[in-house]
C-alpha cells in the first residue's frame, strides 16, 4: 500500500512540475516583454529562479537573458503565417 502512495505522489509532483512548466511557457512572451522595457521588478523572483532553473533565462552582467533556449521556446509561441 505504501509504494501506491508513494507512487501516487510522485505522479502528482510531476503533473505540478508539468502545471508549472506550462505556466511558465506560456508567460514567457510577457517576461521577455518586461526585461526588454527594463521591468524586471514586475516579475516574481519564483518565476525568475525557475526559469534560469530551466535554461530559459541566464543571469548576465548583473541583469537578465533570455538564452537559445528561450528563444526557441519563445519561437514555439508565436503564431505562424499560412
Amino acid at each position: 500500500m505504501a509504494a501506491i502512495s508513494r507512487a501516487s505522489k510522485s505522479l502528482e509532483e510531476a503533473n505540478e512540475r508539468a502545471a508549472q512548466r506550462e505556466r511558465l511557457r506560456q508567460a514567457l512572451p510577457e517576461t521577455v516583454d518586461r526585461l526588454k522595457q527594463r521591468h524586471a521588478d514586475l516579475i516574481d523572483a519564483d518565476d525568475i529562479e525557475a526559469y534560469v532553473a530551466l535554461n530559459w533565462l541566464e543571469w548576465h552582467g548583473g541583469g537578465l537573458r533570455l538564452t537559445i533556449t528561450g528563444r526557441n521556446v519563445r519561437a514555439q509561441l508565436a503564431p505562424t503565417s499560412i
